[in-house]
């Protein structure tokens, strides 16, 4: 341990823990809880520079929730622990898979003071991932001192929600000690019932005190020890020592122990613990060692983490890497942010090879984003890294470097984005890049002012880096600037980003909608264009037919005069009068679009005719047209891919209907979810990104692609031209 940071020299006395769970159930104090209990933080829970580490950063501190990934590196028995600290709330998922990339194994923390609610559909929907994934997972019940808190009753839920009702896979390893009751009748956590040792572990005094249990407390442990021991030793596959117990052998602790912990890593039990739910917790350390002993001996190495690269070179083949400090480079940037004092800062996991100060690495990778997209250039070229730092809150204490398995941060990666891979020169690879969560909430927004306009293509390449779940267009049809977010929490931390750290302020103006007009049915109609006001005079007439076509024909233009009516140089400058006019629109400002017009007749003056007149006298009848014809409001509809949890399927297909959309099939998507494909008015899915949340319980997502305009009813297209600018 030098200057706070601890150094290791093999992956094997590494552990990379991922904190997942809902905003609020307590998993940054659970990670200060830990820091504490290790010495990172002194007993007034600060750090050597007086920060605590709650100080990850100031839109979190003002909005009391994590919006970012925070790593926090502790020691524990020789062993480096990287505890990364994800956001709970929904809108920074993005952040959340970044983190459990990062990872090895997954602690799930969830408040007893929400009830069985705590572990609700999103809470699922991560726990699935992580399955897929094949991460190990474990438990962490935290605010147990609440009143409505039930102990019993949580591991229920989780058992039933998160071992899908295998209860035997979900089960506690320690039982929570109640002190006398107070005054109000509350009878706060003072101790823990160790199953596994059969020992009491008591926290009462403010330091961790074992003892022998009551007869009382050992009649409690007794009904869940056995359960316990069987599910440890099926879980960890262990057929020598089930015939011992089957038997009615005595297992001794030690033993039991390093089956738990095999069980564990093979991420075939996943046990439920107790942690510091509240700042007192915190300071008593109510948990933590049994916590920190499970992390380090139950919790597999950055080692048993199978990853695979592509080298260089079209057509090569996907090979593993080796967890080896020794080999080549390979490493993945994980996060990108910006430092004011120096620059760009990206958060990187080492999975081979060893990543030192000044090296120069090779950047491969296209960030995130798909193959093709222009806003992230496919990178393949060598950069060279500043400093390498080791990661404590929102600290970055200096590392000498940073070994296979470990996480450091590195300054001075000029062109590397979040996704993009780290290798060593002369042996290029890529990691396959984890995918993002789609942005589905659009916010129009315009600068501010006139100082704003010049920094604000700066400002949000910037944040658009640091962010990849958004996105930023310009978009043609409404020229409006829109970004692309996770929901309305994700919007107004990107915008507060862009004022406090880029110093751009934009305001939110209404979002528009491509619509698009035509015509209701075909006419004729005629356009004249006469002045006379001394000298040079203006004289143009046309008559044009004009019909409808199918969806997606755009503006035809037919010349059908005869008898030379109108002169040849002038047919062109019909043609460019009524696609100009079209352009404009004709009821609302939006493009005219699917119709022939045909210019079958008009009269030209050998002096006064001019191109000008006649692309008047273009557009003039093509307005008379259309107020003959009448005009009818497209509207863009959507392809629309939905994925709930069956429980709320009645509840989104009747939501649906209310959107005047049409269901086209459902079909199964795994256990317990369905996939629905409908056609949607883009209109009705302005908020459905926040809308499908509340309605589906965090269980719902959906994807969404412009499919085609077609009308809009004849209501809902009153009130956008009640609305339109007159």
């Amino acid at each position: 341990m030098a200057d706070g940071v601890m150094t290791v020299d093999r992956p094997e006395r590494i552990r990379n823990v991922a904190l997942v769970g809902h905003s609020g159930a307590g998993k940054t104090t659970l990670v200060e809880a830990l820091a504490l209990a290790t010495g990172a933080l002194n007993r007034a829970g600060r750090v050597e520079d007086g920060t605590s580490l709650s100080d990850y950063d100031e839109i979190e501190q003002r909005k009391h929730r994590s919006v970012q990934v925070s790593v926090v590196q502790v020691g524990w028995r020789e062993t480096k622990i990287n505890l990364i600290d994800t956001p709970g709330y929904a809108d920074f998922v993005g952040e959340l898979r970044a983190g459990l990339r990062a990872a090895d194994a997954a602690l799930f923390v969830i408040s007893a003071a929400d009830g069985p609610s705590g572990v609700g559909g999103a809470t699922r929907a991560v726990w699935d991932e992580c399955e897929a994934a094949g991460i190990p997972r474990a438990i962490v019940l935290t605010h147990l001192d609440a009143a409505r808190a039930d102990f019993d009753e949580m591991v229920h839920a989780c058992a039933l929600f998160l071992g899908d009702g295998a209860s035997e896979s979900v089960l506690p390893l320690h039982l929570p000690v109640h002190g006398p009751a107070g005054a109000d009748g509350h009878r706060s956590v003072t101790g823990l019932i160790d199953l596994l040792s059969d020992r009491v572990i008591d926290y009462s005094g403010g330091d961790r005190a074992p003892r022998e249990p009551t007869e009382e407390q050992a009649g409690r442990a007794a009904q869940g020890r056995g359960r316990l021991i069987e599910a440890v030793i099926a879980g960890s596959e262990d057929e020598s020592l089930m015939e011992r117990y089957l038997e009615g052998a005595d297992i001794d602790p030690a033993t039991l122990t390093a089956d738990l912990e095999r069980a564990v890593a093979r991420a075939g039990f996943h046990p439920v613990l107790i942690g510091a739910s509240a700042p007192e917790g915190a300071r008593t350390g109510l948990g933590t060692v049994e916590l920190l002993e499970l992390i380090v001996g139950g919790f597999p190495t950055p080692a048993e983490h199978v990853v695979t690269a592509t080298p260089g070179g079209n057509g090569a083949t996907a090979q593993t890497l080796t967890c080896d400090p020794e080999a080549d480079l390979a490493a993945e940037v994980i996060r990108t942010s910006s430092d004011a004092y120096v620059g760009r800062v990206s958060l990187v996991r080492v999975f081979s090879g060893t990543l030192h100060a000044d090296d120069t690495v090779h950047v491969r990778g296209h960030g995130l984003a798909a193959p093709g997209d222009p806003a992230h250039p496919d990178h393949d070229a060598d950069d060279r890294i500043g400093a390498v730092t080791a990661p404590f809150g929102k600290q970055q204490r200096p590392l000498p470097q940073a070994i296979a398995g470990d996480i450091a941060y590195v300054t001075k990666l000029a062109h590397a984005e979040t996704g993009d891979t780290l290798s060593a020169t002369g042996a290029p690879l890529l990691i396959e890049p984890w995918p993002l969560p789609e942005p589905l909430l659009p916010v129009a927004v315009r600068a501010h002012g006139k100082s704003d306009e010049d920094k604000l293509s700066t400002g949000l390449a910037r944040l658009t880096a640091e962010d990849p779940t958004l996105r930023a267009e310009h978009n043609r049809d409404t020229g409006q600037l829109v970004l692309w977010c996770l929901g309305e929490a994700h919007r107004d931390v990107a915008l507060e980003r862009l004022r406090t750290r880029f110093g751009v302020q934009v305001d939110i103006e209404e979002y528009r909608l491509a619509l698009r007009e035509t015509l209701a049915r075909p006419t004729r109609a005629r356009g004249r264009h006469v002045k006379q006001s001394g000298g040079h005079g203006q004289y143009a007439v046309c008559e044009i037919e004009v019909r409808p076509l199918p969806t997606g024909s755009g503006i035809e233009f037919v010349d059908a005069v005869v008898g030379g009516a109108v002169p040849r140089q002038f047919v062109g400058s019909v043609e460019k009068g009524v696609r100009a006019q079209a352009a404009r629109g004709m009821v609302a400002g939006y493009p005219l679009v699917d119709v022939r017009v045909t210019l079958v007749d008009g009269k030209a003056h050998s002096v006064d005719s001019s191109d000008a007149a006649f692309q008047t006298a273009a557009a003039s009848a093509l307005r008379e047209a259309a107020a003959a014809a009448g005009v009818v409001l497209l509207e863009p509809i959507d392809e629309v891919s939905i994925v709930v949890a069956d429980d709320y399927l009645g509840t989104v297909l009747g939501d649906l209907s209310s959107r005047r959309g049409r269901v086209l099939g459902t079909a199964p998507h795994g256990s317990g979810r369905t996939r629905v494909d409908a056609e949607v008015p883009e209109r009705e899915l302005r908020s459905y990104a926040v809308d499908l949340r509340s309605l589906a319980h965090g269980t719902g997502e959906f994807h969404r692609g412009y499919l085609r305009h077609e009308p809009m009813p004849a209501p809902v297209s009153r009130t956008v031209l009640d609305e339109a600018p007159t």
